[in-house]
């Protein structure tokens, strides 16, 4: 595709093998967004009338939605890196008059969507947290899918003679509202290797291991193409939860929450003050333990109010950005050099190109770290 940098695609049902050469011909882009919870795919191909793809591989069930699973691969300097691991969700053909411009194209997710297929009614009685996911995604270990759960930091189990949890819906639905209750997210990690997928149940942590600098306006050494940032005043905010004493359950006692996540701390010296003051209206309702849990829920949470858009081009970076983890920025100003989290990243795969968007974001201003890795 390009000088050190090879594409490999795998595609089928069930267990995906490597794309037949008519497919990888016909093949002229693809793209793969990786954001917070899910993430998805789209691939492109130029199609004739005669085309082999629509003559005997669309109609024979190639690439039908939900049963067909495709797995792209990114070697980059002899590294091997998976992208996506997913299904096929929607296909598309776009016919047209013009010699070259019909195009089959094919839309799919992450193999989080294997989780949403099923909707399903299941009790557990006594059982933890921990244990009702690790249950739930037991089916899709067939997938090579491996559970990494977290326990919550403020555990409740109920008694059976108090009730018991339900679950009345699919496992993703299931699975993302229990994330929610504990303050946590979940998501499905591609690889490392090509079959093998990570699913992440726990709290919103950035891996602490900077990846190289984004650099803008250096000369020789920019390696972004574009690069704005933007500061949100109003996207800071104070919750004030109002519990009963446990005592008498009578006395209400106000607790004011600042939306500060202690798995993401400010990377900016200068904070951006809270500008807006909002009310739990249903804590009151809650027993300790349960308004502990919903506030914990609510600064993990965090809220960003620095956020910066870009792109880059691969080669020029040298490298793969990837979304998750911790990227420096330089060349920006005094006020927006510094560490971001990196939010989301989509890659742009085309012949002889392989562009990547990106979002990042931090909390404040002027950076607290006075070195970034260079590229």
């Amino acid at each position: 595709m390009l000088k050190g940098v090879y594409l490999t695609l795998l595609i089928g049902p069930a267990v995906p093998l490597p794309a037949p050469k008519i497919v990888t011909d016909a093949l002229s882009g693809i793209q793969v967004t990786s954001s917070k919870d899910t993430s998805g795919f789209q691939i492109h191909f130029t199609v004739g009338k005669k085309s082999p793809l629509l003559l005997a591989l669309l109609p024979a069930g190639f690439f039908d939605p939900i049963t067909t699973r495709v797995v792209i691969i990114v070697t980059l300097n002899g590294v091997p890196n998976v992208i996506m691991d997913g299904l096929v969700t929607n296909q598309e053909v776009s016919p047209s008059s013009e010699p070259g411009k019909s195009t089959l194209t094919i839309t799919g997710e992450d193999l989080s969507l294997a989780m949403d297929l099923i909707q399903k009614i299941i009790p557990y009685p006594a059982f933890p947290m921990v244990a009702r996911i690790n249950l739930a995604l037991a089916p899709y270990a067939a997938l090579g899918i491996i559970p990494v759960v977290i326990p919550p930091i403020i555990p409740e189990t109920k008694s059976p003679t108090q009730g018991w949890e339900t679950q009345r819906m699919t496992d993703r639905e299931y699975i993302k509202s229990q994330a929610r209750r504990a303050g946590y997210v979940f998501f499905i990690q591609p690889g490392p290797l090509p079959g093998q997928n990570i699913a992440y149940f726990g709290p919103d942590a950035n891996i602490p291991f900077p990846q190289p600098a984004l650099s803008i306006n250096m000369d020789a050494h920019t390696n972004v193409e574009s690069l704005s940032f933007s500061l949100n005043g109003m996207a800071k905010a104070i919750r004030v939860y109002t519990i009963m004493d446990p005592a008498t359950n009578k006395i209400p006692i106000p607790i004011p929450v600042p939306n500060i996540s202690p798995f993401k701390p400010p990377m900016g010296i200068k904070p951006v003050l809270p500008a807006r003051l909002e009310f739990a209206t249903e804590s009151a309702q809650l027993s300790p333990t349960e308004a502990a849990q919903d506030i914990l829920g609510y600064l993990l949470n965090n809220t960003a109010s620095v956020s910066a858009n870009g792109s880059l081009d691969v080669v020029r970076y040298k490298g793969l950005l990837r979304a998750r983890m911790m990227v420096g920025v330089r060349g920006a100003g005094i006020t927006y050099d510094g560490l971001y989290y990196v939010d989301s990243v989509s890659h742009d795969i085309k012949h002889g190109e392989y562009k990547q968007s990106f979002t990042l974001s931090r909390d404040g201003v002027i950076s607290n770290t006075p070195v970034v890795i260079p590229n």
